[in-house]
């Protein structure tokens, strides 16, 4: 399927790793100039290296060096890149802690991280994309929105705060073919989530295909898929969103959750 996004260009932030990379390989493959954001130059000479081999000739992908979990990363993000026709707000942050563990710095930090980086891009590039009456803005939330984790309240907080966030937006843009969606994935394979299933599993040395079926058993039994999502599932996703051919999808949180939200609608 022609998605119709070459030529066009896309800031993904938190692009250097896990659904945020892969993201970023699959706009890219479509033919768009991609932007990805980090905090190292290390890990985006890494991602950069290990995209640009999938390309294909077809789109780019360049690093920008940005702590978009700081106003002063934005900036500097809005600076180098004043304009876009995509923005993927990916950048997120969590970590299992019992609620009465945690310190109102955590809850503070998080919501910078999750919530007020998606907020300043959003508020750099919406504008921009208002008056081109075009343009794309995608949230990646996650389940734990709606089906809030006990581990990690704090996490789910912000994730339930995009989803707010997105529809809001999206209400601004009423007849002008700018869209904001929120993409919802479950638990997705990244090196981030296999050191979390370990710290929460009874016997974090066993094989990791015994330790992701027991998470799935003790902490997501809901899930109708009972694996961990790949990151290529979410972005196959994010970029038909992206694409003309998702014109009619508007404020909405579509689900990539593998089946362990329970409501319908």
């Amino acid at each position: 399927m022609n998605l119709q996004l070459e030529g066009k260009s896309a800031v993904v932030t938190g692009g250097t790793a896990g659904i945020g990379q892969a993201i970023a390989t699959q706009l890219a493959q479509e033919g768009v100039q991609v932007f990805i954001t980090g905090r190292t130059q290390a890990s985006l000479d890494r991602a950069i290296a290990e995209i640009t081999p999938k390309l294909a000739g077809r789109g780019s992908v360049t690093g920008i060096l940005a702590d978009l979990g700081t106003r002063e990363g934005a900036d500097a993000l809005v600076r180098e890149l004043p304009s876009v026709d995509i923005l993927v707000n990916n950048l997120g942050i969590y970590e299992p802690k019992p609620f009465v563990d945690i310190p109102d710095e955590d809850w503070l930090r998080l919501f910078e991280v999750n919530v007020l980086s998606g907020v300043r891009t959003s508020r750099a590039y919406l504008p921009g994309m208002l008056a081109r009456k075009t343009g794309r803005i995608i949230f990646i939330a996650s389940e734990s929105a709606v089906a809030v984790p006990a581990e990690m309240m704090h996490y789910g907080m912000t994730k339930t705060a995009q989803l707010s966030l997105s529809r809001g937006l999206a209400e601004m843009t009423t007849g002008t073919g700018v869209t904001v969606n929120t993409v919802m994935p479950g638990p997705t394979m990244s090196a981030g989530i296999v050191d979390f299933i370990k710290s929460i599993s009874d016997d974090p040395t066993a094989d990791f295909a015994q330790l992701e079926a027991a998470f799935f058993k003790k902490h997501r039994s809901a899930s109708l898929l009972q694996r961990l999502i790949q990151p290529e599932e979410i972005a196959s996703l994010v970029a038909y969103l992206a694409s003309p051919l998702a014109a009619a999808t508007n404020g909405a949180a579509v689900r990539a959750e593998g089946g362990l939200v329970h409501s319908i609608v």
